[in-house]
């Protein structure tokens, strides 16, 4: 009787075997994972004329919870109050987490605008900072936060003064990262925009609410985007209706940096 070929291979594979069994899996789970969706509807002719997502905007966020443990849960479940996440998130001590890619939408800064940006999820990247909105920041967590914006920003070319905080593009709703953030400090490393000292009067016909909407803040409500800037500029969380000299100050040295004649930037659930 004849015995079939198969009869003559061990039952167990050798160490080699199983390595190369396992290499060739991974190397078919990487292509599928990095295969582009199709749909089975059309014929697949593919172009090169594409990109993936590009951010050209850092948004900064103050977590408004009481631990970085109670911000990873919120950051990734459908809490109660809607599902939101970020790219980023910052304990206290400096430790750093990543929560989606940077090539991803996350959902971080919901309605709002910056400049001529109507969906800032899709221009930006988030960074949470594990802080209860009234804290001081530590400077560990401010040292980590430099050193992530200096990869984010030169891996992604995103110019170093187009970081901003969840207020300036929402101000009717929100007020992080809060009057305690150290814009200034952020400012030494050349992160965001700050005025240069000392300031000067602005000259005659010099219009605060226009130079507000120069550098990217809204005009639907004047008085939240003055809290906004207050909070961002001079450290303070006022109920002010108007703009005061040393607003004007601020606006026109902001606006005296070469660049800065014109911008081009333009609920819990985030989306």
């Amino acid at each position: 009787m004849l015995v079939p070929p198969f009869r003559d291979v061990p039952t167990r594979s050798t160490p080699l075997a199983r390595l190369l069994l396992l290499s060739l899996l991974a190397v078919l789970l990487a292509s599928c994972a990095h295969a582009p969706p199709r749909n089975p509807l059309a014929q697949w002719v593919p172009s090169p004329n594409h990109n993936a997502r590009e951010a050209i905007l850092v948004v900064i966020h103050a977590t408004t919870q009481d631990s970085v443990e109670e911000s990873l849960e919120t950051l990734r479940t459908a809490n109660s109050g809607g599902p939101v996440s970020a790219h980023y998130l910052i304990g206290r001590d400096g430790a750093l987490y990543q929560l989606v890619a940077e090539d991803l939408r996350a959902w971080h800064a919901g309605p709002g605008a910056w400049g001529t940006i109507s969906d800032v999820n899709s221009a930006s990247i988030g960074i949470e900072l594990d802080n209860n909105g009234t804290d001081p920041y530590p400077s560990e967590q401010i040292d980590s936060l430099l050193k992530l914006l200096a990869d984010i920003c030169k891996r992604n070319g995103i110019p170093r003064e187009q970081v901003i905080g969840h207020s300036d593009m929402a101000p009717t709703r929100k007020t992080d990262p809060g009057a305690q953030f150290p814009w200034a400090r952020l400012a030494q490393e050349g992160f965001g925009r700050w005025p240069h000292v000392p300031l000067t009067d602005p000259p005659a016909g010099f219009d605060p609410a226009l130079a507000l909407r120069l550098l990217g803040y809204s005009s639907d409500d004047h008085a939240a985007v003055i809290r906004a800037f207050h909070l961002h500029y001079r450290g303070i969380d006022s109920q002010a209706a108007v703009l005061d000299d040393e607003d004007a100050r601020i606006l026109h040295a902001l606006l005296a940096k070469p660049g800065m004649q014109a911008t081009n930037v333009g609920d819990s659930q985030e989306k």
